[in-house]
């Protein structure tokens, strides 16, 4: 890494890794629960696992747009820990896990009652589809403890805590893992004995942080009641993070569907491209997050001047890795390749794709450590604003030239690092201007 920075040190870099290192782990452990309920209920059969598959993309959109949860709760509670005001940290930490338990009580009914008209949407198979409906509505009932559980990861986090949600998902993973073996293969519960384990698994880890933040609440004589102004804060904060979000989640999706119908040796090595650019995000992603725990606490004490510099070392680290995760992926291509495939075409295709992928990196980075400093400073609005432009002018004119002019996979990894070129040029405008540093225990 010190070959990709400049010559010197900063104050920062302490707390900078402090927070990032162990924020990644617990962002790769997150993954695990697909994983784990991927390698057990393969071994129950094709059917079983394609019904996963199904009910997996559902709940994986649905989670994916209450992401807010954490990074609104993260950027108020680091304000307020900034002012000095730890009693109200610890409120909106509480009133965060409240909305997400109104809102996860909402996805648990929804999942339940409609399961079976989302699978037929979704359009599985009739042989697949006892299997889908199974595990999404035994999963649905996990909804409420997995946002509890999102919001309260927000507050810790906003506490400049990353420590403990690290071993809550290490912990949380390992029962996971444990309880599925056993109801699976121990109790031949099938599909619906991993859907179980991995509901009981988020039960623990909501339970979990329940205790861990009563005694923050203890401690500051904080209310244990949702407040209506609290409540209102953390909505208000996540709403334009659900745009941002959406708009992310339909332009991979659009990706994903433009290259099934280019061919399936395309659509193949695209979800190779696609998975190992989502790892290589979790590194970047860490850092952001220490941009939104430490920048909101840097503005909520009213010091604008360390939040910039703060930012500034954050975005250097961010570019030093995303150079480094370039070149380490350029060169392993033609070992990692071979781990998803053993089809020549495909193989072929998906090493030219990963290229791409790598010469985007330091790129990716700006915008990642980017939306994370700008979410930390409360700026969400611009950030929805942003996502929207980048999508409607950057990615959808250039998705549209590819099937216009029948261009292949690569053209369409071309098409999507415009995009990333688009985004990362909204929120290096916004950085390079003052709109942002907006100081104080709230934003006006």
């Amino acid at each position: 890494m010190p070959g990709f920075l400049p010559a010197r040190t900063s104050p920062h870099d302490r707390e900078i890794w402090r927070l990032a290192l162990p924020a990644f782990g617990a962002l790769a452990a997150e993954p695990l629960y697909v994983l784990a309920d991927t390698a057990i209920v393969g071994q129950l059969g094709t059917r079983p696992l394609a019904g996963l598959a199904v009910a997996g993309i559902v709940l994986t959109a649905a989670y994916s747009l209450f992401n807010f949860l954490a990074y609104s709760t993260t950027a108020a509670v680091a304000r307020q820990l900034g002012a000095g005001d730890r009693r109200r940290a610890a409120e909106l930490g509480v009133d965060g896990m409240w909305l997400a338990l109104g809102i996860g009580t909402v996805l648990l009914v929804v999942g339940a009652a409609a399961a079976p008209v989302i699978v037929d949407l979704m359009g599985a198979s009739a042989r697949v589809h006892p299997y889908a409906v199974t595990y999404l509505r035994i999963s649905a009932l996990g909804a409420p403890a997995y946002l509890v559980a999102l919001a309260a990861t927000g507050y810790l986090r906003g506490m400049q805590d990353t420590r403990t949600t690290l071993v809550v998902a290490v912990v949380a993973n390992a029962v996971n893992l444990v309880l599925e073996v056993v109801l699976v293969f121990g109790f031949d519960a099938g599909i619906a004995g991993s859907a179980w384990g991995t509901v009981i698994a988020q039960l623990g880890a909501a339970g979990a942080y329940v205790v861990i933040v009563a005694r923050a609440v203890r401690t500051t004589g904080a209310s244990v009641w949702p407040r209506r102004d609290g409540l209102r804060t953390v909505a208000v904060i996540g709403g334009p993070l659900m745009v941002r979000t959406a708009s992310l989640l339909a332009a991979l999706l659009a990706a994903t569907n433009l290259a099934a119908r280019i061919s399936d040796h395309a659509v193949a090595a695209h979800q190779i491209a696609f998975q190992m650019n989502l790892f290589l995000a979790l590194s970047l992603d860490a850092i952001a997050i220490a941009g939104q725990a430490m920048v909101g606490r840097y503005l909520g004490a009213s010091d604008a001047h360390q939040a910039r510099v703060a930012s500034r070392r954050m975005i250097e680290w961010g570019v030093a890795i995303g150079v480094a995760f370039a070149v380490v992926l350029a060169i392993a291509r033609p070992a990692l390749v071979p781990l998803f495939t053993d089809d020549g075409g495909v193989r072929h295709l998906a090493m030219q794709v990963l290229l791409i992928v790598a010469l985007v990196q330091p790129l990716s980075a700006v915008v990642f450590v980017l939306d994370g400093i700008l979410i930390g400073a409360g700026d969400q609005r611009y950030l929805a604003v942003a996502m929207l432009a980048s999508t409607l002018v950057g990615f959808v004119p250039a998705v549209a030239l590819v099937t216009v002019f029948d261009g292949g996979l690569l053209w369409l990894w071309g098409a999507i690092a415009w995009w990333i070129a688009a985004r990362g040029a909204t929120v290096a405008w916004r950085f390079a201007g003052t709109g942002w540093q907006v100081t104080g225990a709230t934003r006006a």
